[in-house]
């Protein structure tokens, strides 16, 4: 398979390869268990799968800030949060919280990769030079 690349905004800097998991859901992330990185909220397209050391692909964050801030630090004080954030709706709290924990994020990446990419895929974030790349399907 040929690698897809796609442009996309650097948010907080950083290059990892991982694993994608995609929601279609905002992500309440003190709704996801530190110890594990699996999601626990009751409903969530997500429910039951973990993000941890993964490339989370979501739209945006829910909760309060405290609840954001604070379910990011746990995940991250575990080892399990993220290893990048492609976010479509950034927000202050989430946006600050990666910064601050330096987990790559980026947005507003090229439209057509939203229709090709699935869990499971091998994604490059390269938020220094604004790219992300499918590796492989």
């Amino acid at each position: 398979m040929e690698k897809k690349v796609f442009q996309c905004h650097k948010i907080s800097e950083g290059v990892v390869e991982g694993e994608a998991v995609v929601s279609k859901d905002d992500i309440m992330f003190y709704l996801i268990d530190p110890k594990t990185g699996t999601v626990i909220e009751p409903g969530h397209d997500l429910e039951g799968k973990s993000i941890a050391r993964k490339i989370l692909i979501f739209p945006s964050g829910k909760g309060s800030s405290v609840v954001q801030a604070d379910g990011i630090y746990q995940l991250n004080t575990k080892g399990n949060a993220p290893k990048a954030m492609i976010i479509q709706h950034p927000e202050t709290v989430l946006v600050s919280s990666a910064i601050i924990m330096e987990v790559p994020m980026v947005d507003k990446v090229d439209p057509a990769f939203y229709d090709v990419v699935k869990d499971g895929d091998i994604i490059r974030v390269d938020a220094d030079h604004s790219v992300v790349e499918i590796l492989s399907e």
